[in-house]
């Protein structure tokens, strides 16, 4: 295995992710977060973009460009459609980096990590970052699903390292195939906490008078169990449901056949920019109810603002939280009613959490210590 001294430069391909910038996913912004320090840092750092539109739908496109914050950003042949866009991008990118002059070729995601072997093949130091078990999401068919296990046993095989963010999924690995992981977290930035402007304009909220779940319209993030608990409480509170689909848009209709008759639960679609900071600032609650997760961002980013959040006990939340928050039983639609009731009901309690969250997080989860401890592993 190819060491590097501390001193050298490092030029480094990215791979896996949709596109930077984006906040079509938690990749995506761990991609971003990364690349754009270690280019701070001196390095030089090349991100293949996926083409095709937002996952949200093409009205949320944005220019193409190739820089980003001097991160050269390379846009890849990509067929734009559910189950192919990963795999194509990820072969197209592959091929271009083993033939790129780069010293570390990092992939990011379970599925992209199929065509690892082909870098490495061409004598790169290849990084796998595994997000999740992205086999075990309910998004997927077959062909889909076949691939990603294949890129599972492909990091396993050929992958210099491999990077977890959870202790969960390091022991996954150790387990299934006795191999070793890293465990490098994700991280979060301290926000700026904004008062209600545009979300009252836009949705009639005010600060404190709403449940927020923000995050991908899938399956495994449990918001059909949130829309549940919901509709069990006693409270004035409105349930915020804000995100946008992932190749699902049965999964989001669903969801909203479930809210119908609720003139209290709004969907506001996929939010960025200044609505998505006052959502996150003006919460009374964050609700996280995932039966599956990687390291959940959303968690992070909601706590450093100083949110008072509720998550499930799967232990890629439990284990950010720690006593930071208050977990309820996973896909228990009674349990997560009575911890969302219990903290209608007692505004103290609520504070109290929203008190210690965010110096907390922001402490523990450094994005700068973070991108030093991937390039130590990238040198080792």
């Amino acid at each position: 295995m190819k060491k590097y001294t501390s001193d050298k430069k490092l030029n480094i391909a990215m791979l896996g992710h949709k596109r930077i910038p984006s906040r079509e996913g938690g990749v995506e912004i761990v991609v971003e977060e990364l690349a754009t320090r270690m280019v701070r840092d001196g390095n030089a750092v090349t991100c293949y973009n996926r083409n095709g539109h937002h996952v949200s739908g093409k009205e949320f496109d944005t220019a193409e460009t190739d820089n980003y914050k001097g991160v050269k950003l390379i846009t890849v042949p990509t067929v734009d459609k559910k189950g192919l866009a990963a795999m194509t991008a990820s072969v197209s990118a592959a091929i271009k980096c083993s033939f790129g002059k780069y010293d570390i070729v990092h992939f990011h995601a379970e599925g992209p990590c199929a065509m690892i072997w082909l870098p490495k093949m061409f004598g790169k130091k290849c990084i796998a970052t595994i997000h999740g078990l992205d086999h075990q999401r309910a998004k997927w068919g077959k062909l889909a699903g076949t691939y990603i296990m294949a890129g599972e046993k492909c990091a396993v095989k050929h992958a210099d390292h491999i990077i977890v963010l959870s202790q969960g999924v390091k022991d996954y690995f150790k387990q299934t195939y006795n191999r070793d992981t890293v465990f490098i977290p994700n991280g979060v930035n301290r926000p700026t906490v904004l008062r209600a402007d545009m979300i009252t304009s836009e949705y009639n909220l005010k600060n404190d008078d709403y449940i927020l779940f923000l995050g991908r319209l899938v399956p495994e993030k449990g918001v059909a169990y949130l829309i549940d608990a919901y509709n069990k409480l006693n409270t004035t509170k409105k349930l915020v449901i804000a995100g946008g689909s992932s190749d699902t848009d049965e999964y989001t209709n669903l969801l909203k056949d479930k809210a119908k008759g609720n003139e209290n639960i709004i969907f506001t679609g996929f939010v960025q920019g200044q609505i998505l900071e006052e959502l996150y600032s003006n919460a009374y609650i964050y609700c996280l109810p995932s039966d599956l997760e990687g390291m959940p961002l959303s968690l992070l980013e909601a706590m450093s603002y100083g949110n008072c959040c509720v998550t499930s006990d799967i232990s890629e939340c439990s284990e950010v939280v720690k006593d930071k928050a208050i977990t309820f039983k996973k896909s228990n639609i009674n349990d997560l009613a009575e911890k969302l009731q219990t903290l209608c009901d007692d505004s103290a309690l609520t504070q109290s959490y929203k008190d210690s969250s965010s110096d907390y997080i922001c402490n523990k989860y450094n994005w700068d210590k973070i991108t030093t401890e991937t390039l130590n592993l990238y040198r080792n």
